[in-house]
């Protein structure tokens, strides 16, 4: 991709400039976790039974350890390295809680972790293509992002998303590593939430998900017990899949969403999934550009902080 600034109306080329080391990748993005990933730092060069994990961060809203490794050498596996990764998360869990307490002072209990949700990322100035195509599978907990520095002081990122439908099982049954933390760690997809729903209701998820990029545009996250829409790392709203409707959370806090309607309800004051303090119940009857009106309203918010 070719960047120019505009100046009076003439362009100036952007020139990419590469990172000199590997460890300079790792203090941007330790210094920055949460703007780039919305993750909360934990530790760095965290070793432990002989490997060593580069950066350890800390998912709030799925509850879960994120791995971060930087490479700039590009002959390593991605699949290898990844796996051993999470067998050693699995394996060693009071460890990576121990940690976790220990560098943030805060309490972390073992069942308030959904280990399920565990993944890794990796972070390069670029992968190649055999690195690409070996997380092709639609439920790989590993996730493969390209980093850039440009003259102009401005940093960009861009994942590599897979495109395939195929499984991960397909080579877990061939790799001991894989096949251990395959039994404990899921990659949740749209999918997956509605295997079991109606047709009448996947029509009313499409509706509202077109209405959606209408407002913005929304990185879609399924969960375990949820999809999440993003906007620039933002958590905006979320929809729970039940057997007769969607049920939808909007993340703002009591008192901040105008909804002369009525149409959610206050969950401040009880337990619920998800982030926000208004829930609401989403059918064929709902008047979505009323409810667009409500989600603009999140949007706005959390892209103006």
């Amino acid at each position: 991709m070719d960047l120019y600034n505009l100046k009076s109306g003439k362009l100036e080329e952007v020139k990419n400039l590469p990172f000199k080391l590997e460890k300079d990748i790792q203090s941007l993005v330790e210094g920055n976790l949460e703007i780039l990933f919305g993750l909360e730092f934990v530790t760095s060069e965290f070793q432990l039974n002989g490997l060593r994990i580069d950066s350890l961060g800390f998912d709030k809203q799925s509850k879960s350890f994120v791995i971060i490794e930087y490479k700039k050498r590009k002959n390593d596996s991605v699949i290898d390295q990844g796996y051993s990764y999470l067998a050693l998360l699995i394996n060693n869990k009071a460890d990576f809680i121990l940690e976790y307490q220990e560098r943030t002072g805060l309490n972390l209990k073992r069942n308030e972790i959904d280990w399920s949700q565990s993944r890794v990322i990796f972070i390069s100035p670029q992968f190649t293509t055999y690195q690409r195509k070996s997380i092709d599978f639609k439920d790989l907990p590993f996730e493969l992002w390209e980093i850039k520095k440009y003259s102009n002081n401005t940093i960009a990122l861009s994942q590599h998303k897979s495109v395939s439908q195929e499984s991960v099982k397909s080579i877990s049954s061939k790799d001991n590593r894989a096949k251990e933390v395959s039994k404990e760690i899921v990659v949740y997809t749209e999918e997956d939430h509605f295997a079991k729903a109606s047709d009448t209701l996947k029509e009313l998820y499409e509706e509202l998900k077109e209405k959606v990029s209408g407002i913005g545009d929304f990185d879609i996250n399924p969960l375990k017990h949820w999809i999440n829409f993003k906007a620039s790392k933002k958590w905006i709203f979320d929809v729970e899949v039940q057997k007769a409707r969607l049920k939808m959370r909007i993340n703002l806090n009591k008192g901040q969403l105008d909804d002369p309607k009525g149409l959610f309800r206050d969950v401040s004051h009880v337990g619920h999934f998800g982030y926000g303090d208004y829930e609401a119940p989403i059918t064929s009857e709902t008047d979505l550009d009323y409810l667009m009106s409500l989600i603009k309203q999140s949007y706005n918010y959390h892209n103006s902080q």
